[in-house]
């Protein structure tokens, strides 16, 4: 199998080493905007490239995966549905809302398969946690806790088209929680802060961010998201429920130490990046997106999938700005 690249940033050129290393894929060919960079990383990595995005998808590709900037996500997504390649690409499918309901539309008028990747999905943990939800074993669950925080701030000159703290961290918590719990989300109430470099609020974002989910049952969920958490990459989830609680990330990578005497756990060492921290999710979900671009199991993640957790997003965004809970039937879907 053929697969190619198109950017080769930082996670553009980590999916392009997992899928090098991949037994069913054959090669894997790289393409960027930046003169020269797709060339540099190919270089590093063993691997082809070409000059640009339409030689890429021209050049007989068997699964094209998206690994740009946000702002290009839609436009290459709509070219690798037009030639008729199955597209993987990295969260979120675009940068606003309608332009992402514009893609659902897409999808259900194609029978090009795509891939969005939420990684998170893929994890072990998570994916215990959806099966004890669903099982029963925890009885009726009444309460959530999500948390992802960083250990460092990305560059600057990444904050202006990040979409913001909610959409692009805390997006990750809103998709996994649809996933592991099966319910949707009914209303938020969203807020934020700046204690760190200027250039969050400089950008209108903030560094640090909570928000208040009420699901369609009832269900309580606490979101927290920061670019400082100096302790390590912390990545969490804990569902607690009338006849049990189970924990995600509960290892003894935790980025968290006990203040109590005698207690050991967790013995490290902490994990510093995402992409240590889900490296074997990222594995299978590239795996994943093989058997999608084979045509043999259809798209774990949808375009309509990415589209809930965007709305919940664009919902705490609207509460963090106006002080108030937004109820999701504010935020369109069509």
């Amino acid at each position: 199998m053929r697969i190619g690249v198109a950017g080769v940033g930082r996670i553009g050129a980590f999916h392009a080493r997992t899928l090098r290393d991949l037994k069913f894929v054959d090669s894997v060919v790289l393409a960027d905007a930046m003169p020269g960079a797709a060339a540099r990383v190919a270089a590093e990595l063993g691997v082809e490239h070409v000059a640009d995005v339409p030689t890429l998808l021209e050049s007989g590709i068997d699964g094209f995966v998206i690994a740009t900037a946000t702002p290009a996500h839609a436009p290459l997504l709509r070219a690798g549905v037009a030639a008729g390649i199955p597209t993987f690409c990295e969260k979120p499918v675009a940068g606003t809302l309608q332009e992402s309901i514009d893609l659902v539309r897409l999808e259900a008028e194609t029978d090009v398969p795509i891939h969005i990747g939420f990684q998170r999905r893929f994890d072990a943990g998570y994916r215990r946690a959806k099966a004890a939800v669903e099982s029963g074993e925890l009885g009726w669950i009444h309460s959530v806790r999500c948390c992802t925080h960083d250990q460092a701030p990305p560059h600057a000159a990444y904050i202006p088209t990040s979409g913001g703290i909610f959409r692009d961290c805390n997006v990750h918590d809103f998709d996994i929680l649809r996933f592991v719990c099966g319910q949707e989300v009914a209303s938020v109430y969203a807020t934020g802060a700046n204690k760190g470099d200027a250039y969050f609020a400089e950008g209108g974002d903030v560094d640090t961010a909570a928000a208040l989910l009420t699901l369609q049952d009832g269900t309580l969920v606490t979101v927290t998201s920061t670019r400082y958490n100096g302790a390590g990459h912390d990545v969490r989830m804990e569902v607690s429920g009338s006849e049990g609680a189970i924990a995600v990330g509960l290892d003894d990578s935790l980025a968290l130490r006990s203040a109590e005497e005698g207690v050991s756990f967790p013995a490290g060492p902490q994990k510093w990046s995402f992409m240590e921290r889900f490296l074997p999710a990222y594995q299978a979900e590239l795996s994943a997106f093989a058997d999608v671009a084979a045509r043999t199991i259809p798209s774990p993640c949808t375009v309509a999938d990415a589209l809930q957790a965007f709305r919940t997003a664009e919902a705490c965004e609207v509460s963090r700005h106006e002080g108030r809970v937004v109820a999701m039937s504010e935020i369109p879907t069509a």
